[in-house]
C-alpha cells in the first residue's frame, strides 16, 4: 500500500458539518491545531473544554496534520470554531475545499445524511472520513460498498472502537472465562449513538453477529444480538439515560469484569490518529467488513423495532 496524500508529514483537512448536540468540530479540530483557550471557553458543549484543557498541550495535537477549513451549516457556528480551533480558513459551501485540502473530515452523525454529503468529495477523489454511524439504511449501505469496491478511499468509527478502557477489557477476557453476556449502553437515539454501545464492545468478540431484536421503543431501545460464538449480547439507547454512556459489563463462565468508559480525550484522539495513518499508509485500521457488519447492526435494530420487535438476521439486509 502506498500513501493517499502527497505530503504525509503536511496532511490539510476540511472540517464539514455540525448537527445539533454534536460538537465534534470543535474538539476535533483542537487535536490537530490545538486552541485560543478563551474562545473554547465558550463553546456551547461544556464538556469539550473540560477535557481539553486537562491535557497537556505538550501532547495534545497529532503532529504533521492540520484543519485548515472549515464550513458548517451556520456560518457563526463556523466563525467560532476557527477562531476557538485554531482554522485559518472558512469556506461558504463544503465544496470550496475541493482542490485545497488532502482530505476530508464530515463530522456530522445523522447517518441519513452521509451518502450526499460525502459524495461530491468521493467523486473527487479526495479520501474521507465520516462520523458514526456511516448510515442508517440498507439503501445507503450499498452507496458506500460500491464506492469502496471502486476503490474510493472512506473510513468510518465511532470513537468507542478506541476507548482504552474496552481495549483492556479485551486483554484481560481470559479472566472470565468464555464470554456469555455482553451489555454496554448509551443516552440518546439508536439512529445516531447505537454505534457508540455496538462499536465499543465490537472488537472484543469480533465479527459474528447473527440476528439483532429490538423489543424497546424508539425512545428506549433494547436490543438483543446473538454471536455466533453463543454469546448474547445487549445494547441499549435510551434517549435520556445520561449517566450510561457507554458502561460495559461482560459476564463469563469463570467471571466477570465492568468498564465504564471514562477518557473521552483518549478515544478520539485515537480515533483521528488512526485516520491519518490511514491517510499515511493506505492501510485500513480494521477491516471494512467491520463497518458493513456493524451498520447491519444498526439497521436490523430500526427494521426489528418498526416491525414489533421481530428477529432480524443480519444476511437479510443486502451486499451490493
Amino acid at each position: 500500500m502506498s500513501a493517499l496524500v502527497s505530503n504525509p508529514n503536511n496532511i490539510r483537512l476540511a472540517m464539514l458539518g455540525m448537527v445539533d448536540g454534536n460538537g465534534h468540530p470543535y474538539s476535533w479540530s483542537a487535536i490537530f491545531n490545538g486552541y485560543d483557550r478563551q474562545a473554547m471557553s465558550e463553546c456551547p458543549y461544556t464538556g469539550i473544554p473540560k477535557y481539553l484543557f486537562a491535557e497537556d498541550p505538550k501532547t495534545l495535537q497529532i503532529e504533521g496534520a492540520r484543519v485548515t477549513h472549515i464550513w458548517t451549516e451556520d456560518p457563526k457556528d463556523a466563525l467560532h470554531v476557527s477562531k476557538a480551533s485554531r482554522i485559518p480558513n472558512v469556506v461558504e459551501k463544503p465544496t470550496d475545499v475541493i482542490g485545497k485540502v488532502d482530505a476530508v473530515v464530515i463530522s456530522t452523525d445523522k447517518g441519513w445524511e452521509h451518502v450526499e454529503r460525502a459524495r461530491p468529495f468521493i467523486e473527487a477523489g479526495l479520501p474521507v472520513f465520516i462520523d458514526k454511524p456511516l448510515v442508517d439504511n440498507e439503501a445507503d449501505l450499498k452507496v458506500f460498498q460500491r464506492w469502496v469496491r471502486e476503490g474510493r478511499h472512506i473510513l468510518s468509527s465511532s470513537g468507542m472502537r478506541y476507548a482504552k478502557e474496552f481495549v483492556d477489557v479485551k486483554k484481560r477476557l481470559g479472566e472470565i472465562g468464555e464470554p456469555r453476556f455482553l451489555l454496554n449502553t448509551t443516552p440518546k437515539s439508536w439512529e445516531r449513538y447505537g454505534i457508540h454501545a455496538a462499536e465499543g464492545l465490537y472488537p472484543i468478540l469480533g465479527p459474528g453477529y447473527l440476528s439483532v431484536r429490538n423489543t424497546g421503543s424508539s425512545d428506549r431501545n433494547i436490543v438483543h444480538c446473538k454471536h455466533r460464538c453463543g454469546a448474547d449480547v445487549v445494547l441499549v439507547a435510551s434517549k435520556d439515560m445520561v449517566g450510561g454512556f457507554c458502561r460495559l459489563s461482560i459476564i463469563g463462565t469463570k467471571g466477570a469484569i465492568d468498564a465504564p468508559f471514562v477518557d473521552t480525550f483518549f478515544a478520539f484522539k485515537s480515533q483521528l490518529m488512526a485516520f491519518v495513518d490511514f491517510l499515511r499508509t493506505g492501510e485500513r485500521p480494521f477491516p471494512w467488513s467491520d463497518t458493513v457488519e456493524l451498520m447491519k447492526i444498526i439497521i436490523a435494530g430500526i427494521r426489528s423495532r418498526d416491525e414489533g420487535g421481530r428477529e432480524v438476521f443480519l444476511s437479510e439486509i443486502g451486499e451490493e
